[in-house]
């Protein structure tokens, strides 16, 4: 319930935030447009037009998960999948201004580190539902590399007036080929004398393993 709330207002909000940003503005005018109760709604979004912003974000990482699961990738190199899942994101963000003025709201200091986390909420998906089956340091390393990709890909996008936003398209691409061109050239040092001197200290890092799902173990919350 709390949820369908969360998204009614959500949908209102964005209707304001090209003028007015996600500001306490938006939310107070999502709330009348909504008739949602006031009170209700800020128990539901304690930080106001924040929490909308959080839930717009999070909608469209949804909404691409589940375009990824339709989409045929099989005849695609890997690097094209990301490439794609990451062109696919940002495509189905229906206004760039909602997204500039997200951008802008989780630049500041005291949202800096919601908006990292909403950032590697997004690759992680994009990692899931390419079929990532990472359980070492490879699981953190993935994402955060995808994590600056992205994020320069937004910025890049977000002041891109080419048609179709192909300078972005570009951008992307040679993004990911210097995340490839890294990777290789990370195999090539592992297979090297120097990289076989390091063996050791690689090997106790990649004993690292990915956070487990939460479990129903006594004691604990289930979500």
């Amino acid at each position: 319930m709390s949820e369908d709330l969360k998204t009614k207002l959500m949908n209102a909000a964005v209707n304001h935030v090209a003028f007015d940003g996600w500001s306490q503005e938006s939310f107070e005018a999502a709330i009348r447009d909504t008739d949602v109760n006031p009170v209700v709604a800020k128990a539901i979004c304690p930080r106001g037009a924040v929490d909308l912003a959080v839930a717009y974000h999070k909608d469209g990482d949804a909404r691409m998960v589940a375009a990824l699961k339709d989409a045929d990738l099989t005849e695609m190199r890997f690097r094209d999948r990301v490439a794609f899942a990451v062109k696919l994101r940002l495509q189905l963000c229906e206004d760039k201004e909602v997204v500039r003025r997200g951008t802008t709201l989780f630049a500041l200091p005291q949202y800096a580190g919601t908006g990292s986390g909403l950032i590697w909420g997004t690759v992680d998906a994009i990692w899931t539902a390419l079929g990532d089956s990472s359980e070492d340091i490879n699981w953190y390393s993935k994402r955060a590399t995808l994590s600056a990709v992205y994020a320069a890909t937004v910025l890049y996008w977000l002041g891109d007036d080419s048609e179709d936003h192909k300078a972005t398209w570009s951008f992307l691409d040679r993004r990911i080929d210097n995340v490839m061109q890294f990777e290789k050239a990370k195999a090539a040092f592992n297979k090297s004398p120097l990289g076989k001197i390091f063996a050791g200290p690689i090997s106790a890092v990649s004993r690292v393993r990915p956070p487990e799902p939460a479990t129903n173990m006594p004691g604990r919350w289930r979500s």
